[in-house]
Order: C-alpha cells, then sequence, then structure tokens
C-alpha cells in the first residue's frame, strides 16, 4: 500500500564533512606500533593523507592506495577487529570531530530529523563513529568475510552514485521526504548524494565540488574547528594497551580500506 512519505533525515559524508581527516588514514602510526605494517608503509600513508587534505589526489592516486590497504587487511581476525575498534577508536577519533558537525547533528535531531553517516569508510569504523556522534544510522563500505577473516574482497562500495541509490532506498523504506531532507559533503565523487536530497550543502568543498555548488546555489559551509568529543557528549572510559591500539588501527583500515577514491576520485 502506498504511503506518503512524511520524515525527513540529514545525510552526512565523515571524512573531511563530520571528521577533519580520513578515519582509516589516521590509524596508520598505530599499525606500525604493533609491527603490522613497515615504516615505509607509515609514510605512504601519510603522503596520502596529506594529499587527501589539501584536495590534490586524483582518482588513479586513490584507487592505488585502496588496493594497498586491501591487501594489508586479507586474513585479519573479524572479532578481534570490532573489539579493538570498540576500545581504541575514540583516541584517534575523539579529538577530530568538527564542533559544527556536532552543532549541525544536534539541530537535526531537534528538528526531529534521523541523522545518517553515509561513508566509503568501512563499517567497521563507521558504525562505532555513528553511535558515538548519536547517529541513527549509518552506511558504509563492507568487506567481504570468509571463516571469521577479511579476504580483502569488498562485499558492498559505499562510493558515488551507490551512496544516492542507497538514500534511495533507504528513503522508500523508511518513508523519508528527500526533498525536504538535508546532505552535506565535501567531494565531488558525493554531488549524486547531494542531489538526492532537497537541501545539499557543500561542507569544505574540494574544487569541483565547490563550483557545482556556486553553480547550483547550494549552501557551502566551512568547517574549521576540530573539537574533543569528550567535551560535547559522555564518552565510555578508554582501555587501551600498546597491543590494542596497534592492532585496532590496523583492524580500522582493513574494515574501512575504502576510505580511498574519496577525491575525484576520492568516506569508518
Amino acid at each position: 500500500m502506498w504511503r506518503m512519505a512524511t520524515r525527513t533525515a540529514a545525510f552526512f559524508d565523515l571524512d573531511k564533512t563530520i571528521i577533519a581527516k580520513s578515519s582509516t588514514l589516521a590509524f596508520s602510526r598505530s599499525f606500525q606500533a604493533g609491527g603490522l605494517i613497515s615504516r615505509r608503509a607509515v609514510l605512504r600513508s601519510a603522503y596520502a593523507q596529506f594529499v587527501y587534505l589539501v584536495g590534490g589526489a586524483d582518482h588513479d592516486q586513490m584507487e592505488k592506495m585502496r588496493q594497498f590497504m586491501s591487501q594489508l587487511c586479507a586474513g585479519w581476525d573479524v572479532a578481534t577487529v570490532n573489539q579493538i575498534v570498540a576500545e581504541t577508536l575514540h583516541h584517534i577519533v575523539d579529538p577530530l570531530v568538527y564542533d559544527e558537525a556536532v552543532n549541525l547533528i544536534e539541530e537535526h535531531h531537534l528538528a526531529g530529523r534521523e541523522v545518517i553517516i553515509v561513508s566509503t569508510s568501512g563499517s567497521e569504523v563507521v558504525g562505532p563513529i555513528g553511535e558515538m556522534l548519536g547517529a541513527d544510522r549509518v552506511i558504509a563500505t563492507r568487506m567481504q568475510i570468509v571463516d571469521g577473516r577479511y579476504t580483502g574482497e569488498i562485499d558492498y562500495y559505499a562510493y558515488a552514485e551507490t551512496k544516492a541509490e542507497a538514500i534511495r532506498e533507504l528513503a522508500d523504506r523508511h518513508g523519508f521526504d528527500l526533498a525536504r531532507s538535508y546532505a552535506y559533503s565535501d567531494s565531488v565523487t558525493d554531488a549524486p548524494m547531494l542531489e538526492a536530497v532537497g537541501h545539499p550543502h557543500a561542507v569544505n568543498p574540494d574544487k569541483e565540488l565547490r563550483r557545482i555548488a556556486v553553480a547550483n546555489e547550494w549552501p557551502v559551509l566551512l568547517f574549521a574547528k576540530p573539537v574533543a568529543l569528550r567535551s560535547r557528549v559522555r564518552l565510555p572510559p578508554a582501555r587501551p594497551t600498546l597491543a590494542a591500539l596497534a592492532v585496532g588501527g590496523a583492524v580500522a583500515v582493513g574494515g574501512a580500506i575504502l576510505v580511498g577514491a574519496k577525491r575525484r576520485g576520492q568516506s569508518a
């Protein structure tokens, strides 16, 4: 039976929209601490982070990094990943959250809208981050799992047009009126996601997304104030160990290997 869509939602990209860095690459130092990756791999991740932050990464560069990280995560134990991410995530992510994004999330909740994070990063990272932020749902990349371990392959890649398709499917299932809903992202690859709603916003946009936003008269927001999330919401006490930090970092990338392709070509 057909029913009118009466609910509304706010859809947020994650990296450089809610969080000031790549939620995946931020863990590279922890990988090295546990002996999971080499110093060379850490330097490569640091370079990718730099390129990502200044907005100069093209699709080919980020695709190479995605493939590199996919190879790293193959064979990791899923249960270990989930446990360590839960224990260590806020140590790395907590200081990176934009205060302006937290304010927006709170405002949308007060207005009665569901808040949904839509990210190319892996569900192992995006799910816990969403919980930290009070998001109602997350849409994220899912890694293939066989016998409790990651194979390095991808079951579902939340990227570009696929994000828009997921938003439309979610709206159909839950009765969201997309014409009255909101979306936020920094990347031109998320233009389809922004176009799927009636109130798109470009946040810290790359050059191409800024051009599209100006041409379509979309609001352009500049977020510049990372804040410790614990100063805004109550977080659980930390239980870190060196091993947990190291393995947790590696695991996070394993689950979120797909931060990749976030710039033009290319978001835990």
